[in-house]
C-alpha cells in the first residue's frame, strides 16, 4: 500500500498500515477508526488501501452488487436466481460526506410514484455503493445523529431498510467501515465507537530528516502523479500479491485453546465492556497470522491484536485517554501462557493505573493549596477580603475537581431550528409529527392524513372511477416535526480569589466537568471564559471537543480580584461571533459565580450593564450559585435577573437532589 507520504515520518503509520491490511485480508475484524491531529495523512493512507483489495464478482446490471454465487433474495433488482452474467470490477471506496442527508446515504424511494402508481421506485443510496467494499467517513466524530443511527443499524445487520409510509425496501449492506477523526473536534458516540473493530492513533514526527521526506514525496506527486504511482507499482503489486494468499490461508489458521483464553483474559483483565473485544481480537490474532503465512495463532498475535482492538474500548467517559497499560498486557499474557495456566492474581492487589480511581484513592498530591482535611494554613485575605496566594502573587496553583455527577437538564426556551441534538425543542427531520405543509423541494416524510385530504375534494373533477385515489403533486403534504437540537453551552467561570476560599473552586469544577458530560451526551458545542485578576479570556473558543474543554478546567488557577463585568463582556462577544458562523445554533450561557464584583472602575454597575445586554439579546442565561457559608448576599441571585436568566445552586444542579430524597424516604417507610 502507497501514499505520497513515507509511513515513517508519521508515528503511529505502521500500526495503521497494518490495520488496514488486516481489514484486507479479514473483513470480519469490522473496520479502523484512525484517530489523529490534522496533517497527518489520515486520509492518504484510508483511500490507498482501495486498491489493495481483491476484484469483486457481481451480478451484471444489479445496482446494489449481488454476488453472483450467492445473490441478495430480496435484492430490490432481482431475483438473480439462476444468476445471469456477471461482471468483475474493484472493490469500491465510498465516501460519507458528514453533511449527507438521510437519502442520500440510504437510498431515496419515490413517494409520488408509489402513491399514484404503486410502484415501488427506488433510488439506492451510499449503504448500496458501499456493498462488499469500503465506507469511509472523514471526521466521523462529526456525523450527525440521525446518520450515525442508520449506519449502527446497517453495521448491525448488514442490511439497509427503507421505510415510507407502509411501502419498505430492503437491500443487502456489507461493508467495511472506516472513519477518521481528530479528537480535538470533539468525541464519537459510545455505541458507533465500538462498531470499530480496531483503532490507530497517529501523530507527525518531530524528527526534521523524516519531515524533509514527506515533502519532497508530496513535492514529486504534485509535479508527476502519474510516474510517482509507476515508481511505487511494484512494491503496491506486492503488498497486493501477499493480501490475496493471506485470505487463501486464512481459513487454515488454528486459533487454539491456549490464545482464546489469552484473549479471554486480557479482556476481562481490563474490564471492557461485552463480549464484542474477545471476538474482534479473536479475528483480529487469525488475521495476523494469516498475514504472516503462518496456521497457528501466537502469543504475539494476541498481544498485537490487543494493542489494536481494546484501547478505545477501556473509555468509560469522554475525558478518559485511550490506551493500553502494556505492562499489564504483558503480565496478563505471560499469566495464561502454556499449558499450566495459574490462578489470576487479585485485580484489587494491581489496581489499574488507567481505570476510574487510578492512583489508589489516595489524597491528592500537595498541589499549593490545602486539598479537603484543614491543615490550619489559610491564605491572608487581600485588601478586597479576598484569599490570596501565599508571597502576594494573587494567584493559587490550580484545583482539583470533584468527582462529576448527573445535572439536571438545562434548556433554550422555546423551539429552534438548529443541528440536531438531544438538548432543547426544535424542528428537525425527526421526532413527533406536529404538522403538515407542502414540500419544498423532494418529499421526504410524508404526512398522509394530509396529503388525502387535499386530495379528497378534487376526485370527482379528476375523473375518479374506481378505489384507487387520484394524487397530483399539489396534494402532497410533508411531515412537520419536532425533536430536540444541540446548542453551544458556553461557560463563564468566575476564578478569582473569592471562588477558592473553603475550597469551593474543586466543587465548582465538579459541577463544571459534570455540565460538560451532560453537554457530551447532548451533542452541543461548548466553550469556556474565565475571568480573575483584571481581566477575562477565551479559555477555549467554541467547540465539540468536551475533552479540551475538561483539559482547559483542570488547569484553571485562581485568585485576584473578580473582574465580573469583563468576563461578560467577553462572552458576549464570543456569542456575537459565533451567531455570524452558525445562526441557526442557539446558545445557553451558564455563568459559574458567587456574584461578587470587585474588580475595575464601580463594577457592580458595569456588571449590571454587561448582563443587561443578553437580556437584550434574549441569550438564555443560568446562574450557578456558588455562595456558601451561613451568610448569603445572593448576589447571584441579582445577576440572573439581569441576565433575564434564571439561577441554581450547586446543590439543585443535581438531578438526583430531590429524587435521591424521595427515594431514600420511600426505603425507609419499607
Amino acid at each position: 500500500m502507497t501514499t505520497p507520504f513515507p509511513f515513517t515520518a508519521v508515528v503511529g503509520q505502521d500500526d495503521l498500515r497494518l490495520a488496514l491490511l488486516l481489514n484486507a485480508v479479514s473483513p470480519a475484524v469490522g473496520g479502523v477508526l484512525v484517530r489523529g491531529e490534522k496533517g497527518t495523512a489520515k486520509s492518504t493512507a484510508v483511500r490507498a488501501l482501495s486498491v489493495l483489495l481483491p476484484t469483486v464478482d457481481v451480478v451484471a446490471g444489479c445496482r446494489f452488487s449481488c454476488d453472483p454465487a450467492a445473490p441478495d433474495p430480496g435484492c430490490p433488482d432481482g431475483p438473480h436466481n439462476p444468476p445471469g452474467a456477471f461482471e468483475s470490477r474493484p472493490a469500491r471506496m465510498v465516501e460519507l460526506p458528514v453533511g449527507a442527508s438521510e437519502d442520500r446515504l440510504v437510498g431515496a424511494l419515490d413517494i409520488e410514484r408509489a402513491l399514484a402508481e404503486g410502484v415501488k421506485a427506488f433510488e439506492p443510496g451510499l449503504l448500496a455503493d458501499a456493498h462488499r467494499g469500503i465506507l469511509y467517513v472523514d471526521e466521523v466524530n462529526l456525523l450527525h445523529d440521525h446518520l450515525v443511527d442508520l449506519l449502527l443499524d446497517a453495521a448491525a445487520m448488514g442490511a439497509s431498510y427503507v421505510e415510507r409510509e407502509g411501502v419498505s425496501v430492503r437491500h443487502a449492506a456489507k461493508f467495511l467501515l472506516v472513519g477518521t477523526m481528530n479528537p480535538e473536534e470533539g468525541e464519537l458516540r459510545p455505541q458507533l465507537l465500538d462498531r470499530f473493530g480496531l483503532t490507530v492513533e497517529v501523530a507527525a514526527s518531530r524528527e526534521p530528516d523524516q519531515r524533509v521526506e514527506v515533502v519532497r514525496r508530496r513535492l514529486a506527486y504534485d509535479d508527476d502523479p502519474a510516474g510517482f504511482a509507476a515508481r511505487w507499482a511494484d512494491e503496491e503489486a506486492a503488498v497486493r500479491q501477499r493480501v490475496v494468499a493471506a485470505r487463501a490461508l486464512l481459513p487454515s489458521v488454528r486459533l487454539g485453546d491456549g490464545a482464546l483464553r489469552q484473549i479471554a483474559a486480557t479482556c476481562a483483565a481490563f474490564e471492557v465492556d461485552g463480549m464484542r473485544a474477545d471476538i474482534v481480537m479473536a479475528r483480529t490474532a487469525t488475521a495476523l497470522a494469516a498475514w504472516a503465512g503462518r496456521t497457528d495463532v501466537l502469543a504475539e498475535d494476541v498481544r498485537q491484536a490487543a494493542l489494536l482492538a481494546l484501547p478505545h474500548r477501556r473509555r468509560r467517559n469522554p475525558f478518559d485517554a485511550p490506551g493500553l497499560d502494556e505492562d499489564r498486557l504483558d503480565r496478563t499474557l505471560e499469566e495464561f501462557s502454556g499449558e499450566d495456566e495459574a490462578e489470576a492474581a487479585d485485580e484489587d492487589e494491581d489496581p489499574d493505573p488507567d481505570g476510574p480511581g487510578g492512583g489508589g484513592g489516595g489524597p491528592a498530591p500537595d498541589d499549593g493549596g490545602p486539598q479537603g482535611g484543614d491543615t490550619g494554613a489559610r491564605p491572608e485575605p487581600g485588601e478586597d477580603g479576598e484569599p490570596q496566594a501565599p508571597g502576594g502573587s494573587g494567584e493559587q496553583a490550580p484545583t482539583r475537581s470533584a468527582e462529576p455527577f448527573r445535572t439536571k437538564v438545562l434548556t433554550v426556551p422555546g423551539i429552534g431550528a438548529g443541528a440536531a441534538g438531544r438538548r432543547s425543542r426544535a424542528r428537525t427531520e425527526h421526532g413527533r409529527t406536529t404538522g403538515a405543509r407542502r414540500p419544498r423541494g423532494a418529499l421526504t416524510k410524508l404526512h398522509l392524513a394530509a396529503t388525502v385530504q387535499a386530495a379528497a375534494p378534487h376526485q370527482r373533477a379528476r375523473g375518479r372511477s374506481g378505489l384507487g385515489l387520484v394524487v397530483r403533486r399539489d396534494d402532497l403534504r410533508q411531515a412537520t416535526r419536532e425533536g430536540r437540537e444541540g446548542n453551544l453551552v458556553l461557560f463563564v467561570v468566575d476564578a478569582s480569589g473569592s471562588m477558592a476560599a473553603r475550597q469551593r473552586m474543586s466543587a465548582v469544577k465538579g459541577a463544571v466537568l459534570s455540565l460538560l458530560l451532560d453537554a457530551y451526551q447532548r451533542r452541543d458545542k461548548v466553550g469556556l471564559v474565565t475571568f480573575r485578576g483584571s481581566a477575562a479570556e477565551v479559555a477555549l473558543p467554541p467547540t465539540s471537543s468536551v475533552d479540551a474543554a475538561a483539559a482547559r478546567l483542570e488547569a484553571l488557577p485562581t485568585g485576584g480580584r473578580t473582574p465580573l463585568a469583563a468576563g461578560l463582556l467577553r462572552a458576549h462577544d464570543v456569542l456575537r461571533v459565533e451567531r455570524l458562523r452558525d445562526p441557526a445554533r442557539r446558545a445557553l450561557m451558564v455563568v459559574v459565580t458567587d456574584g461578587r464584583a470587585t474588580g475595575g472602575p464601580e463594577p457592580v454597575a458595569l456588571a449590571g450593564r454587561a448582563a443587561r445586554l443578553f437580556a437584550a439579546d434574549q441569550v438564555a442565561s443560568v446562574v450557578v450559585d456558588c455562595e456558601s457559608g451561613p451568610v448569603r448576599l445572593g448576589l447571584a441571585g441579582e445577576l440572573a435577573s439581569e441576565l433575564g436568566g434564571t439561577a441554581v445552586t450547586l446543590g439543585e444542579l443535581r438531578a438526583d437532589s430531590i429524587a435521591g430524597l424521595v427515594k431514600d424516604v420511600q426505603r425507609r417507610a419499607a
